[in-house]
């Protein structure tokens, strides 16, 4: 409430499981607010996940969150075909990739690790996994819950 000035229906949602929720709250803080990866790399990371899941909510609930990280509107935009787009580093393009693999087929070519693994060091991979891994997380616990906007 204090971060977003109102209880989400996620968390609305979730205070049904009192261990579930403090488990959830204690890792997507850790995630969001105690990692040292870039945030907008984070932010990417997570509006890509939400993309490729289907889950608008996690979606707009992040587009704020990725303008203050320093993402451009266009950069947002072009999240949907970021392949095509030459708004993205290097960097951004190699955690665009792994996010893509990582929700779509889990298992990580050889090849792309060892790309992700040239922009990151290992606490930034850590970090970026765990985000990646824990978005799809939320994506599905929303869609499944059927948690789609915030009244």
């Amino acid at each position: 409430m204090a971060e977003r000035g109102k209880l989400l229906d996620l968390y609305k949602v979730l205070l049904h499981s009192p261990a579930v929720m403090e488990g959830w709250l204690g890792l997507f803080t850790a995630i969001r607010q105690k990692t040292k990866l870039d945030g907008r790399i984070r932010e990417f990371a997570i509006m890509r996940v939400a993309i490729l899941n289907g889950a608008e909510y996690e979606y707009n609930a992040h587009l704020p969150f990725a303008l203050n990280e320093g993402a451009s509107a266009e950069q947002i935009a072009a999240l949907k075909a970021w392949q095509l787009s030459p708004l993205f580093s290097a960097q951004e393009r190699a955690a665009l990739a792994y996010t893509d693999t990582m929700t779509k087929q889990v298992q990580v070519a050889d090849e792309l690790f060892a790309e992700v693994k040239k922009h990151f060091d290992n606490q930034d991979l850590v970090e970026l996994t765990a985000t990646i891994a824990g978005y799809n997380l939320v994506s599905r616990f929303l869609e499944a819950m059927q948690v789609h906007h915030q009244s």
